[in-house]
This record gives structure tokens, sequence and C-alpha cells, in this order.
């Protein structure tokens, strides 16, 4: 029988792959790969994670913001024209990275209303599902880690369609 992991695929300029490797209580830590490195970004939880995308994104300027960053001070943000990044590593090669608890494709389709929108794919269990903000992307990475050591009941998004 052969696999097919049709949604298993990187689609965009910005999409990363998250390697899950370890559990402290409800912090997870793990490593960040995208096309522009061959090394990983290392986060010690989710936090840092989304900072460490964020930042990606701004520096690919894609996808754009579709609002500005608010500062309460007179200094504004010098605009910076969008430096071309060259892949250094192939989509094929992306999706070989894999965590030790558990791995996801992230694809940021939009970046509206001060968060994120876009595809989320958890390759252990090739489910994909859209997700409308970083907060729900967030709940689905945890649901998906707390399925993988303990069942929790509650309103959060999950991954049965």
């Amino acid at each position: 029988m052969e696999n097919q992991h049709t949604q298993w695929y990187i689609g965009a300029p910005n999409g990363v792959i998250l390697c899950m490797d370890r559990r402290h209580g409800r912090e997870l830590e793990g490593r960040l790969f995208h096309s522009y490195s061959e090394s990983p970004t290392l986060f010690g939880d989710l936090g840092q994670m989304t900072l460490l995308m964020e930042r990606l994104f701004d520096e690919l300027q894609f996808p754009f913001p579709s609002t500005n960053e608010r500062s309460f001070t007179s200094q504004t943000k010098p605009y910076t024209q969008r430096q071309e990044r060259t892949k250094i590593m192939s989509d094929e090669q992306l999706l070989q990275k894999h965590g030790d608890i558990g791995t996801f494709i992230v694809r940021v389709q939009h970046r509206q209303n001060s968060s994120w929108q876009g595809r989320i794919t958890w390759m252990e269990e090739d489910k994909t599902i859209q997700f409308r903000s970083v907060w729900e992307m967030v709940k689905l990475i945890e649901n998906a880690m707390d399925t993988v050591s303990t069942s929790e009941e509650g309103e959060e998004p999950r991954w049965e369609a």
C-alpha cells in the first residue's frame, strides 16, 4: 500500500515546518524551518515561535500585513525595501524535517485584522485545517500535542472535521 500525502506541500514563499521536540508542562519547544536557511530556528515556547514567524513574514513582506504596527511614540518604523531572499532548501527538503513529538506545515495566507489566516497540516495525522487567527493556530498545535500525550475536553479548535 503506497501512502500518498496529498496535504504535504509548502505552496507559498513563507511556508514553514514546525518541529515540536519537547514538552515542559504546558510549554512546547522545538525548531522552525523555512526555505531561506538550512539551519533551524530554535524556539522555547509557542509565543516565541509566533514572534519568529512574524519576523520572517516581515522580512519577506509576504503576506503583506493589512494593518500597520501601532506606536505611542513619535518614532515611526522606517519603510524598508523588500529584499529578495534566495531559497536555500527545496520544498522536498523541508518536508523531510520532522519533530520528535509532532510536525506541522504552516501556510499563512493573509495577515489581516492584526492576526494571521491560513492552513496548518499536522503531518503525523495527515490532516489539514484552516485557522482564522494566531490564537486559533496555537490552540490547534496545543490540541494536537495534547492528543499525543493525554486527551483533554474543551471548547477549543479541534482537528476533527
